[in-house]
């Protein structure tokens, strides 16, 4: 995977065997979400979509903070250059924003990934937590919604994951209200699957994409299409997806044949994505 290490300004992106490492690095902003930062990590995701050597992405933020959300005051109008303003004569109308390409990157990386939250995840932040497939926090981890704050309301997906994840009784309370939500009640909650000591926060989420490492890679890609497309499905539409999934997993013959092996001689099995 080319530019990793310190070839970025805002970020890092760090590989480990088959896991692929991103980390959110602007520390005295807590990791917001400035433009460059966003640039970047857009490189970074498609780098690691391309990469077939890549079979899990773990994110994480350097110092206190996971992401705190756009950066309102650092290089430049991100959080007021979500949408156009009709009234500016002239100036194109994005129905999206980047808010909205931002959480359609993260959705279309067809590969696990897991969010290691060190910290605060506010507004942006938070949805690109809850844009995760799986969530480990330290016992810092805090979520908040924050865009009722600023007059806003959700935007970055937040209106789409997180009622996926707590149901929508809880995700109106956490957004109506804007409160603080520490890492127990967050793992009570489902916005985290589990707690870990924070300097044991990155080596266990590396253990747990580690996890996903030993199983046949298109199987697992195809298993995250599955899960993403029959959230909202009915249940003949999800049994026909499922369907095509299995068809689609079983295009790599030889970790089929593999598979089959491990399973008859009651060993690890070992897959190539092939």
């Amino acid at each position: 995977m080319a530019h990793e290490g310190g070839a970025y300004q805002t970020i890092t992106l760090e590989r480990r065997g088959a896991v692929a490492i991103l980390t959110l690095n602007r520390p005295d902003r807590l990791n917001a979400i400035s433009p460059s930062l966003r640039h970047e990590v857009e490189a970074v995701v498609a780098l690691v979509k391309a990469d077939d050597e890549a079979r899990v992405l773990v994110v994480t933020g350097a110092g206190r903070g996971f992401c705190a959300g756009a950066d309102l005051l650092g290089e430049g109008p991100v959080a007021t250059g979500r949408l156009p303003d009709p009234a500016n004569q002239g100036e194109r109308i994005d129905e999206m924003g980047w808010v909205g390409r931002w959480a359609m990157m993260w959705a279309g990386l067809d590969k696990p990934i897991i969010g290691a939250i060190n910290g605060v995840a506010a507004g942006a932040g938070m949805s690109t937590a809850l844009a995760c497939d799986v969530r480990i926090g330290s016992e810092h981890a805090r979520f908040k919604t924050v865009f009722i704050e600023r007059s806003l309301s959700p935007d970055s997906g937040m209106s789409f994951f997180l009622p996926r994840i707590v149901g929508y009784a809880a995700a109106a309370d956490l957004i109506f209200t804007s409160r603080t939500v520490d890492a127990e009640e967050a793992l009570r909650l489902g916005l985290l699957n589990r707690v870990v000591p924070a300097a044991d926060l990155l080596e266990a989420a590396v253990a747990y994409a580690e996890q996903m490492t030993q199983w046949p890679p298109v199987a697992v890609r195809a298993s995250k299409r599955v899960l993403q497309h029959n959230t909202d499905a009915g249940l003949e539409a999800a049994l026909r997806y499922e369907t095509a999934g299995l068809y689609y997993a079983r295009r790599a013959t030889g970790d089929v044949k593999e598979s089959r092996a491990a399973f008859i001689e009651k060993r690890k099995g070992v897959y190539t994505g092939t």
